[in-house]
């Protein structure tokens, strides 16, 4: 049986390709595993004391904080489309002035929204003076999916999303480059039950599973592609 070499060459291309990707599919889910056990131990550690001195994200992200200072509820902006319980809501966020100098973003918890008016604000409350919150620090206080800037242009109170590096220079506060997710109460009738943050590691492995499934299925048509083209061969000499 001849073989003919451009149809098989692109057939063994396209199984070296599409085990390869398989391959970095599983190693990326098994970062993301290790990532995963770091996250559950950082949130178990002793809180860190965040202070004036800036704190790189890379150096603090998902570790347990504590921070001494107060609230700027002038600057709060409201995170919305944020169900919980599949009851809409926003996310409050607001700067924390630190004891120490310096602010940081925290996001103080969920709000539910008016039922009659869209964007009317139900009452909470903001502590008055020095406190101390503990929580969680993220790289920002969630993102939603949207159009464009959508409800993100600067100055508005409601936005869909918070980048902090754009919020520090809107407002011009020295803002630490991370947010709080706050854990800790302290009556204010916000909401704090806050989903467990997850790196996605199961679409990884489903990936896998499909690049393989197509090397698989392309070494499976190329032999029965070979296999016909056989018989055709056999049956036009004899």
């Amino acid at each position: 049986m001849k073989i003919r070499w451009l149809p098989a060459l692109l057939i063994l291309v396209v199984v070296a390709l599409t085990v390869r990707l398989g391959f970095w599919q599983r190693d990326r889910a098994h970062q993301k595993e290790a990532l995963q056990a770091h996250i559950e131990q950082f949130e178990h550690a002793p809180a860190q004391t965040i202070g004036g001195a800036p704190v790189a994200l890379k150096d603090i992200e998902f570790h347990r904080v504590r921070a001494l200072g107060q609230f700027v509820p002038e600057r709060v902006v409201y995170l919305d489309n944020r169900p919980y319980n599949d009851q809409a809501g926003f996310y409050v966020v607001m700067p924390f002035k630190l004891a120490g100098g310096g602010y940081v973003l925290v996001n103080r918890g969920w709000l539910p929204r008016n039922a009659s008016e869209r964007t009317a604000i139900e009452p909470y409350d903001t502590p008055k003076g020095e406190i101390e919150i503990e929580g969680i620090a993220r790289a920002d206080a969630s993102k939603a999916f949207e159009l464009g800037q959508g409800g993100s242009a600067a100055h508005q109170v409601i936005r869909q999303n918070l980048d902090v590096a754009a919020y520090a220079a809107e407002t011009g506060l020295p803002l630490q480059p991370f947010v709080i997710q706050q854990v800790s109460d302290d009556g204010d009738r916000l909401v704090r039950d806050w989903p467990a943050p997850t790196t996605g590691v199961e679409r990884n492995y489903g990936y896998m599973l499909q690049w393989w499934g197509m090397a698989i299925a392309a070494l499976v048509f190329g032999l029965y592609a070979a296999r016909r083209a056989a018989k055709k061969e056999q049956l036009s000499g004899a």
